[in-house]
């Protein structure tokens, strides 16, 4: 979808000073001003989920102050102090020690899937998580084909699917206003489609069973057990492991290990053929690739799930709305402009519960508000959108995120025997918050990608770092992320974010399902995309007038060469990668594995995976 919600309770991300605020006191943290509506709603709040662990950590105020404080950390100049290497490389060939995996996953909540995909393919395979292998209450919202990867995967039976639907509704809407009351003269744009991110289905109950199913096929789970470093050898990769006392507390504040399967207790190293990287945007082995660089955009999501609603008008969700323009804070001098955007869902637990988020993308630059100030916004903000004062909910939790994204994604393999996935790869488009998503567009191909490195023993930085090539769809979509954001000391016409979608998409609207389904649903191609820009062009000639100012030249020259490179891709996804593929059989070799990756690359760069199921 055009945002793809999937994982948002509390994401923290990672710490960018030299000391770890997530062991700061209480007194330190809370230094960032709680502003009266924020402090009023999480006071009245039913905190059933205060500091439990799952994906997403805490939802307490004391975790929104903690992600405001590195929030500020972060655009005061923290992506620029250089955190401690978390890998270090050897050529030497090390002895390999008694019990060697194949795969070692770091990261469990998501990692788990493709932890189970290894084991069930006969990968020896264990999971490292700093906490518990569990999801939260709170859903995620999918579509149903993209759900079916799991199933083609043999992750889940069809039976199984109905176990973790908490909802399935329809319809969904698609609009972008400046003002909806009912004396405006603003007609805007609004349309109604089908089936795209339309099933709430449960996290806590899907990863059970993926982590029920994953010691059931012989896995091994080290949970409550950190990672300290990574040495990669010649031949093997070792993981050393933080003892408890020094590992950083669960959220319940439980320092115990835990251990599934085989052996009974964690050892102090682990040796691997493979390495997974599945932290997330926290990755430090990440942040190590990338260097001290600053994020090229962020993505701040605030909301909640509550009840009280309407429930005959409870029954549709938004994917992306706006209702407002641009909103203006800092000074006269230096304008910070923000664009707000609402995604809501019905949730399944009632039929007066409803999940909102007000989400904006900006850069991170010190003007920006503090994320403190946006959700204030929302409080401020949410009745003129559901037409529910707050006071009239009851908030079952409160959500926030933030999310940095960067124009170097998706990121390249920077180690032999280490390969990211998910989020710490940069592999979602940088307009979505959460990775479920593109977790299922990509999970068959890098499982597959692996188990061909894994047999040919292609595990070197140069193999590796073609299973995440180039994708230039994925690239493509920065300008839509500036063009949905406002650059600081700029002060557009309030409208233009608005009108440039309510055109764009009364464009995709006319050219019909061909068009605008993939697009909603993350997956940008040459052809819609092309034919789409055309007729907005021809609706309003003026548009690239409107929107140069706005976005700015360089980064409307490189949309154009990565548009160009889509329809590269195309061309040779279409015409190129079958001759490839009838080459490179079902051989092992280097080179069958670089024609297969190759062929993959042209395919999902141009978005005619889409077509695949």
């Amino acid at each position: 979808a055009v945002i793809s919600t999937c994982v948002l309770n509390a994401w923290v991300g990672p710490t960018y000073r030299s000391r770890s605020v997530r062991n700061l006191p209480l007194d330190f943290i809370m230094k960032s001003p709680v502003l009266p509506n924020t402090q009023k709603y999480f006071d009245k709040a039913s905190q059933n989920e205060v500091q439990v662990g799952g994906a997403g950590g805490s939802s307490s105020l004391e975790g929104l102050s903690r992600l405001d404080r590195i929030w500020h950390d972060l655009k005061t100049g923290g992506w620029s102090i250089k955190g401690t290497d978390m890998v270090k490389t050897h050529e030497k060939t090390l002895k390999e020690g008694s019990e060697t995996f194949d795969v070692t996953v770091i990261g469990g909540t998501l990692g788990i899937f493709y932890a189970v995909a290894m084991q069930k393919k006969g990968y020896k395979s264990c999971v490292i998580e700093r906490g518990k292998i569990a999801g939260r209450p709170q859903e995620w919202n999918i579509s149903k084909k993209e759900l079916n990867t799991l199933v083609r995967l043999g992750l889940l039976e069809k039976e199984d699917i109905a176990k973790i639907i908490s909802i399935e509704f329809n319809p969904v809407r698609v609009g972008f206003k400046t003002d909806t009351s009912p004396e405006t003269k603003d007609a805007g744009f609004e349309i109604y489609v089908e089936d795209i991110l339309n099933l709430g289905i449960k996290p806590d109950i899907l990863i059970k069973m993926m982590r029920d199913k994953f010691i059931e096929l012989g896995g091994v789970v080290y949970e409550n057990t950190a990672l300290n470093h990574i040495d990669v050898y010649s031949n093997v990769a070792t993981l050393s492991i933080l003892p408890p006392s020094r590992a950083a507390q669960p959220e319940d504040g439980s320092v115990s290990v835990s251990v599934s399967g085989s052996p009974s207790s964690v050892p102090d190293v682990i040796h691997t053929r493979l390495v997974v990287d599945s932290m997330g945007n926290a990755s430090p082995i990440s942040r190590q690739i990338r260097g001290p660089v600053e994020p090229d955009g962020i993505c701040v999501v605030v909301g909640s799930c509550a009840r009280g609603f309407l429930a005959a008008n409870n029954t549709y969700s938004d994917v992306i709305y706006t209702d407002t323009p641009i909103t203006v804070k800092g000074s006269e001098e230096t304008p910070v402009g923000l664009q707000y955007f609402w995604e809501a869902f019905p949730a399944g637990s009632s039929p007066t519960d409803r999940t909102t988020y007000l989400f904006t993308y900006m850069d991170a630059k010190p003007e920006r508000p503090s994320i403190m100030e946006i959700m204030e916004d929302y409080w401020t903000l949410l009745p003129r959108y559901q037409g529910v004062s707050p006071d009239d909910l009851e908030f079952i939790r409160i959500l926030y995120g933030m999310f940095p994204t960067y124009r170097n994604s998706p990121l390249s393999a920077g180690f032999s025997r280490i390969l990211q996935v998910g989020d710490a790869s940069g592999i979602q488009s940088p307009l979505s918050f959460g990775g479920f998503g593109s977790l299922t567009r990509h999970m068959e191909r890098v499982v597959g990608s692996l188990s061909e490195a894994l047999d040919g023993e292609l595990l070197d930085q140069s193999y590796l770092s073609q299973i995440n090539p180039y994708q230039p769809n994925l690239s493509a979509c920065w300008m839509f992320q500036r063009a949905m954001s406002v650059r600081v000391g700029v002060q557009p016409r309030a409208g233009v974010v608005t009108d440039t979608l309510a055109n764009t998409f009364a464009g995709m609207t006319k050219l019909g399902d061909s068009v605008l389904r993939p697009f909603l649903q993350d997956v940008v191609q040459f052809v819609p995309l092309l034919r789409s820009l055309l007729v907005a062009f021809i609706q309003d000639p003026l548009t690239p007038v409107k929107i140069l100012p706005h976005v700015g030249l360089i980064a409307l020259l490189d949309f154009t060469y990565h548009m160009i490179m889509m329809g590269v891709y195309t061309a040779l996804a279409s015409c190129v990668a079958p001759t490839l593929l009838s080459i490179a059989g079902t051989d092992l070799s280097p080179t069958a594995f670089k024609l297969r990756r190759k062929a993959e690359a042209w395919k999902f760069g141009s978005g005619l995976d889409y077509f695949d199921h």
